[in-house]
């Protein structure tokens, strides 16, 4: 009874608090308030955090040091506020992915890996009532109706969750679908659930998406939910076009429940529940990396953890008159940045995954799928799947839409070599653009 009486509650609160405020100042001054309550009860009980943070007032927690992934994980032990260690945590959840069996937990905790896109796979815990917690805000954010219209639910991801199994009940029936099974599987299962909603990654939903239009699939879900890759919006029309809706997204990663779209289609920060800052790229071009401290997680707090996300704010407020920050899109990973010398060969010219994405799809009707890869800091690689048979004319465009994307910069053309296109699904996300090697800093 507790455990439901926690996500009802979070699920009120969440959608309450999301219409509650009147201005962004408002927002600002009540999320202050929350973040410094939450620290002033953390930091006695974690050793790490109080050693990181010693010297520090509380009042100016926006200007404390960074934490990352890295100095997450080699502190785990010491971090976390139930006194787990990273090596017993780090077995319960890598035999959870070997059996793929994602019931066991570590005592009364749930245990999870970050898919380690990055670099270096994350380590996440939760206690029951933050699971629950995650439920009622999740339910509040993505349901198409009432919490108490029946709902069944397929969710498409590299590994399930304690925590997104939570969301289950007697009105929602949540079924998890792994993403290394194959496809046609997915498809038997699909058409004797019928989902009215579905939540996957881009790359399975445009799988999905095929197997409508050549009719070997029939589903009307209700909403259609992007998740855990970057939408392109290559993928994102032929999306929509075969679901015959528009696709809604949302932001979550190890570190939070970052964002999700509202009614107008627009992804929104929740800085009703998490403190997001941002550390600008680019502020002309509205380019920012996300740092986040979560008021609302105790087991193992995220304070002033920098994100390694590249986000862009949306140039206009959104119809929804929400005060939390409009998104226009989430780009990809810092580490996906393409470097090029600048003409005078003096610095780096950075090359945002945007750019790149932009340059292929605007420059032939034809290009149905795409991947970029920078595999060195010379050399890009580029794969296309055509409509049609018009590969000398597509490759010749797209080289031409790069030459154009260089001398905007202003940096060095790179040789462009054109080769296959290939992709199977894995523990990997997908991405369309992609650095492949680590810049010299």
């Amino acid at each position: 009874m507790s455990q439901l009486v926690t996500l009802l509650y979070s699920y009120t609160r969440t959608r309450y608090l999301a219409n509650r405020f009147r201005s962004r100042a408002a927002l600002l001054v009540w999320q202050n308030r929350q973040v410094q309550r939450f620290l002033r009860n953390i930091l006695p009980r974690s050793p790490f955090y109080q050693r990181h943070f010693a010297g520090h007032a509380i009042e100016q927690w926006q200007s404390w040091p960074i934490m990352d992934k890295s100095l997450m994980m080699d502190n785990f032990d010491e971090l976390n506020t139930l006194r787990l260690s990273k090596e017993a945590a780090f077995a319960v959840a890598l035999q959870a992915e070997s059996s793929r069996d994602f019931t066991p937990k570590l005592g009364p905790i749930s245990v999870g890996l970050s898919s380690g896109t990055s670099g270096k796979r994350g380590l996440f815990i939760a206690t029951d009532p933050e699971r629950y917690r995650w439920a009622g805000a999740a339910l509040a954010k993505v349901l198409p109706g009432a919490l108490w219209e029946r709902q069944r639910v397929a969710f498409f991801l590299r590994a399930n969750s304690n925590l997104y199994t939570s969301i289950g009940s007697q009105r929602i029936q949540f079924e998890f679908f792994d993403l290394l099974d194959p496809l046609d599987q997915h498809v038997e299962r699909l058409r004797r659930l019928q989902p009215t909603i579905l939540v996957a990654p881009p790359s399975l939903l445009r799988q999905l998406a095929a197997q409508m239009a050549h009719g070997h699939l029939r589903i009307s879900p209700r909403k259609v939910i992007s998740v855990a890759e970057v939408l392109d919006p290559l993928d994102e029309k032929f999306i929509c076009a075969h679901f015959d809706q528009p696709i809604h997204q949302v932001y979550q990663c190890t570190e939070g429940f970052l964002a999700s779209t509202c009614r107008y289609g627009t992804l929104h920060l929740h800085e009703e529940l998490v403190a997001i800052q941002k550390e600008y790229l680019d502020e002309g071009l509205r380019k920012f990396v996300p740092i986040i401290t979560d008021f609302n997680r105790t087991s193992q707090p995220i304070i002033r953890y920098r994100l390694n996300d590249i986000l862009t704010e949306r140039a206009t407020p959104c119809p929804c008159g929400a005060v939390t920050t409009a998104l226009a899109q989430i780009e990809g990973r810092c580490d996906d940045l393409f470097y090029l010398r600048a003409t005078n060969g003096e610095q780096w010219i950075p090359i945002f995954p945007d750019f790149i994405s932009r340059s292929v799809i605007a420059s032939s009707n034809a290009i149905e799928e795409y991947q970029v890869h920078q595999v060195a800091l010379d050399q890009i690689e580029i794969a296309l799947t055509l409509a049609a048979s018009e590969q000398a004319q597509a490759q010749q465009a797209v080289t031409q839409a790069f030459q154009q994307l260089f001398a905007r910069l202003h940096c060095q053309p790179a040789h462009l070599r054109f080769v296959e296109l290939t992709y199977a699904p894995s523990l990997r996300k997908r991405k369309r653009v992609e650095r492949l090697f680590p810049f010299p800093e």
